[in-house]
């Protein structure tokens, strides 16, 4: 079976699309949050979709296959928050580790499930599992109080914590990447950076391959935290990640500057998840799964890409629009970094 870093060689990797956009088909109530498990608990846990993967982890799996049967080559676990800082919300964060270590099952089980249906994807490579590690809902660089900008309300330490607990799980989970994403404070991102290092340097073990994903807010081309591409870039590129690349915040249309401005100083893979589009005034994305595949195809013939899917508002509708345009495009080149001396 072929890694990644082969078939990354060979043809553009497509990554699946928003989980939180298929949990909601499901309409969920309170009580199918709970399950039965969590039934009494004290604070209220719809919203909790971390949480679906002990709860209702055959709803988790089937949309992970349903990502795979559009053709998506990477499915990202449903962790995004499963971090015991963001579980503070509801009084969870005890259970950081059991819910990291859940998705990842979920995950792991849908890839098994899908060999099982297509035999003959065994010998291709992949699907592959990336372990979700989200952004946090707590920042390093801003302060959350506009009276004193010094104040900040966790350390680095606290941080590093957290995600190291949540990268521990994921890899005993049984990922096969890891994938740092939405990235809008990059000190947030240094942070994970260090702790997936240092567990793998405590266990003396071989490092999983790091995708890293940062999110550009608005038309200056800059992070919430201020950072402009370039700058982001050059602070995590000591990482050595297999990727960098961008998702969430905008739809491709308006994404396009920054992955062509990345494709051009990235040594390394280059990734892209828009949204389906913007939000419209409900919240709600309305592009159509064509119109987002023609947007990436044309990245694709620039030569800006490594690595697509979608994020906010994109489903396997949209996966498999993106997977049939891209399937025949040649993948971006590396570029050949001259080296002094």
């Amino acid at each position: 079976m072929k890694d990644i870093s082969t078939l990354l060689k060979e043809r553009i990797l497509v990554i699946d699309g928003a989980m939180g956009t298929m949990i909601q088909r499901h309409k969920l109530t309170e009580a199918d949050y709970r399950g039965t498990r969590f039934a009494d608990w004290p604070s209220d846990l719809k919203g909790n979709n971390d949480l679906l993967s002990i709860t209702q982890p055959d709803i988790i799996k089937n949309i992970h296959l349903q990502y795979l049967e559009a053709g998506a080559d990477i499915i990202e676990t449903n962790t995004f928050n499963a971090q015991a800082v963001s579980m503070a919300d509801y009084n969870m964060s005890d259970l950081s580790y059991e819910i990291s270590l859940a998705a990842a099952r979920c995950a792991r089980n849908a890839v098994v499930e899908y060999h099982a249906n297509h035999p003959e994807s065994k010998d291709k490579g992949g699907p592959f599992v990336a372990g979700a590690i989200g952004p946090m809902n707590k920042t390093l660089s801003l302060s959350p109080d506009v009276n004193n900008p010094g104040f900040r309300s966790i350390s680095f330490d606290e941080v590093a914590e957290a995600y190291y607990e949540q990268v521990k799980a994921l890899v005993e989970g049984g990922v096969d990447l890891l994938l740092i994403e939405t990235i809008f404070d990059t000190l947030n991102a240094k942070a994970a950076i260090y702790a997936t290092k240092k567990f793998f340097r405590d266990h003396q073990m071989e490092e999983l391959p790091l995708m890293i994903s940062g999110t550009i807010t608005d038309a200056s081309g800059r992070t919430l935290s201020g950072q402009t591409l370039e700058a982001f870039y050059t602070s995590i590129a000591h990482a050595n990640p297999l990727s960098v690349g961008l998702n969430c915040a905008l739809g491709a249309n308006q994404m396009r500057s920054h992955i062509e401005e990345l494709s051009q100083i990235a040594v390394c893979y280059t990734s892209a998840y828009p949204n389906a589009g913007l939000p419209n005034a409900m919240g709600e994305y309305d592009e159509e799964p064509a119109e987002t595949a023609h947007f990436i195809e044309e990245w694709a013939e620039k030569g800006f890409v490594n690595i697509v899917g979608g994020c906010c508002g994109t489903t396997p509708d949209h996966i498999k629009h993106i997977a049939d345009q891209v399937r025949k495009i040649q993948p971006r080149n590396l570029p050949v970094v001259e080296v002094e001396g």
